[in-house]
Formats: structure tokens, sequence, C-alpha cells
């Protein structure tokens, strides 16, 4: 069914996004793998922080879900059991790829697959580092492509390198560390998202990171074991961005997200809004669980395009693409590069939002890395192919907000995937939902 949200006059209100998605696997995942139960609330009951949770009741480790509300009863870190069929990782990268990770050092044999959009994605990236540790994995395209069949072995640690700034490798090898009884050191470029390292410390783990003459290091001793803990989840600032966005975008509005996510490797989105001169506020900045939060206002604002540098990239990859749906409406242009990043996700994200944007009337320029939007009245009035990408989708939704005429959605189901509740929370808001 398709979906579109109508121009609104003003958007108000004081809302709360889902908890934040990466927090939510790895919370979930690493309650299963310790010692003791633990609840975790303001968890996303998205589709797939919910594929988390299915794998793991898959390998024998009871899970009680109610909405965002989840208590684990961890088995520890060799309680896992062997699946007895495939470990269906749905459309979750993170599900299926810190699986690996975990599953590279258990005793028993494993395959990881999901739906058609994940079994096309690359997983070298995870399956090269963690087979230079020792570990056994196949898939096809000699292991680039899920499934992957993981004969469990016998990990040693040492010194790797990172290639790509990834939370999801760096968290993978981590994983792997655990069950390794040597060190484990982590080089090169590791300045991505560090929900990994914290909340391993948060259950009982030591994690060194280190910064020696600008070279950074994440350090892991191997044999360690896990106490399970209680965990918060903090808003999503990947979802934050949606309403904030239609706010700066859609005259006389004002929107408070309250309790949202401000981890200074999360809130590159936030820098870049500032940039084009976006009207924000942040109060209330507290601690909640090793992480910093606080309340975010966005008021409408006159935007003016800007070069984004690319070393940002890493602290809001997925923000990407709601920040060149921003960038429609801003004065000038807005480059965006070094984000190649973007067309492995659960799509060729680049390749779908110059798709949309100029569907929709917007001028873009597309290039191998990146892209560049020009912004400008924005016509609107179609309907865009998301390719059952969810931040695709709201970010063409979020567009219509704003443009002469609605925005179509080819699959508005997906949006599920990390914001259930999307459309509802947006027409509270003041949106038209169509």
């Amino acid at each position: 069914m398709q979906q579109k949200l109508s121009a609104a006059r003003r958007l108000r209100g004081t809302i709360q996004v889902p908890g934040d998605k990466s927090i939510s696997h790895r919370a979930v995942l690493f309650n299963a793998l310790a010692e003791g139960n633990a609840e975790i609330t303001g968890f996303l009951p998205g589709a797939d922080c919910l594929s988390s949770i299915a794998c793991l009741r898959q390998m024998g480790v009871v899970i009680e879900q109610s909405g965002d509300a989840v208590r684990v009863y961890g088995r520890g870190l060799r309680g896992l059991r062997e699946p007895a069929d495939v470990l269906d990782c749905g459309n979750s990268g993170t599900t299926l790829r810190l699986l690996a990770g975990l599953l590279a050092g258990q005793p028993f044999l494993s395959v990881l697959s999901g739906d058609a959009s994940l079994r096309s994605r690359p997983q070298r990236r995870i399956v090269g580092p963690l087979r230079a540790l020792g570990a056994q994995i196949d898939g096809r395209s000699n292991g680039d492509l899920a499934p992957l069949v993981i004969r469990g072995a016998t990990l040693h640690g040492g010194a790797y390198e990172l290639p790509i700034a990834s939370a999801q490798v760096k968290s993978a090898l981590l994983l792997a560390g655990l069950t390794g009884d040597a060190p484990m050191r982590l080089t090169g470029k590791i300045a991505s998202r560090d929900h990994t390292e914290r909340m391993l410390r948060a259950f009982g783990a030591q994690v060194d990171v280190t910064d020696d003459g600008g070279q950074r290091r994440v350090s892991l001793p191997g044999g360690q074991q896990l106490r399970g803990a209680q965990v918060q989840v903090p808003g999503d600032p990947s979802s934050a961005a949606f309403p904030l966005v239609a706010a700066l975008v859609v005259p006389g509005s004002e929107v408070t997200v309250q309790g949202m996510l401000l981890n200074p490797l999360r809130i590159g989105l936030l820098d870049t809004l500032g940039d084009m001169g976006a009207d924000l506020s942040v109060t209330n900045v507290r601690e909640e669980g090793g992480e910093t939060v606080a309340d975010v206002t966005a008021r409408h604002s006159a935007l003016t395009g800007v070069d984004v540098p690319p070393e940002r990239a890493p602290s809001m990859i997925d923000e990407y693409p709601i920040l060149a749906a921003t960038a429609a409406f801003a004065d000038g242009r807005t480059v965006m590069r070094g984000v190649a990043e973007m067309r492995v996700k659960e799509s060729d994200r680049i390749r779908l939002m110059v798709d949309g944007l100029r569907a929709c009337g917007v001028a873009v320029e597309e290039e191998p890395e990146g892209f560049v939007v020009t912004g400008g009245p924005v016509p609107g009035g179609t309907t865009v192919r998301t390719a059952h990408d969810h931040r695709i989708a709201m970010s063409h939704l979020v567009l219509g907000l704003a443009s002469v005429a609605p925005v179509t959605v080819d699959e508005p189901d997906m949006i599920a995937t990390s914001f259930p509740g999307f459309l509802a929370m947006m027409q509270g808001l003041g949106g038209q939902v169509g």
C-alpha cells in the first residue's frame, strides 16, 4: 500500500522517538551472553531488533518481550546451543554481522541468512577480518554474500587494522575476541560508533581505548565473562532526525524530541544542520546508562547549503538520506562526498535518493562516492520507489511535508524496521496522512 504525508500548515509538539536501534541490538545480545538476568527498557520493538531476539531464542536464550520492555535470561558466553535451523536475520545487517563475530568462536555450526535485500549486501568486510582471526566461514561469492555458514573454531587474538570506519565490523571483531583467550588490539579506522566499547564496560568487561600520537587503539583482553546489566535505551538520533528536520523545513513549526542520545560519534547531523543555519537548541543534558542524552528542539529555519566534511560521515552515515531531503529546501548547494558506504546499506541509498529527489523536481548531481543537491522550491507530487528501504521512505515523506504537492512512497510498511508508529507520530504533530 502506498502512503503519503500531505503538507502541513505547521508542526508542533513534544515527542519521544523509539529507542536507539544500535543500543537495542547490543543490549539484548550482551545480556544473552552474560551471567544473570536483566531488564531492558526503551527497547526498539522494530523488525530489525526483533530479528536479533528471534535468532537468540533459536540458540536457547529465554527472552520475554512486551513492547519496549525486555527481560533476558543470560546463558553465559559458552551457554548458547547449536541452532536447529538457519538463523533468519530478516533485513538486519547488524544482526547478521554481530552474530557472525559471536558465532565464529562458538563450538557448533550455524548458518546466517536473511531476506533478499540482506542476501545482496556485501559481507566480506566482516568475513575477511574474522577469517584472519582463525574463523571458518563460507558463503556465496567466497563469503561475500549470505547465507554464511560458520563452523565454530578456536580463534586467536592479535592486532588488526580496520580498513573502513564501520561499527559493525569493529563490533564483530570485539565479540569474536570475547570467545578467545588471547588479547585483541584494533587500530586503523575505528572512529565509528562506540556503543560496543561502552556497553562491554557496563557489562563488566575490560576494554581499553587509547590515543597514541594520533593513532587510536581499542584493546580487549581475552577470556572475559560478562555480567547481566540493566539498560535504559535512549532515543535514537537517526529516528529523531526525521521529526527534527520536518520542523526545520515546514514554516511555523517547532518540535522537541525528549531523551535523545547525544553520543558524540552519533550527532554529525546536528553539527551539519547547525552549519546550515538551523535553529536548534539542546536542553536538559544528562547521563543515562553511560550515554549522554538530552532534549533537542528544532524550529523552522532559513537554511543555506554547505560542504559537509567527508570525515564527518561515520558520525551520520544513516542520516545522509534525510540530510539530502533537507538540502532540497536550502539556499544553494549542499555537497556530500566520501559517503560510498551509502551504496551498501539496505539499498544503494545514493542512487535512490538521487532518483527520488529528481522525480520530485530537485536538482541533484550524482557522484561515485557522494552527491550534490541544489535547493529551491520542491514541486513534489510524485511516487518514489524505496526498494524496501525504511530511511529512503521516511526521508521522502518528510520532503513531501514541505513540497508544493505531497510525495508518495511505494512501500511504507518497511518503516517499521526502525520506526514503528512513525506515521502516527507525524500525524500527531500536525501532518496529514493520506
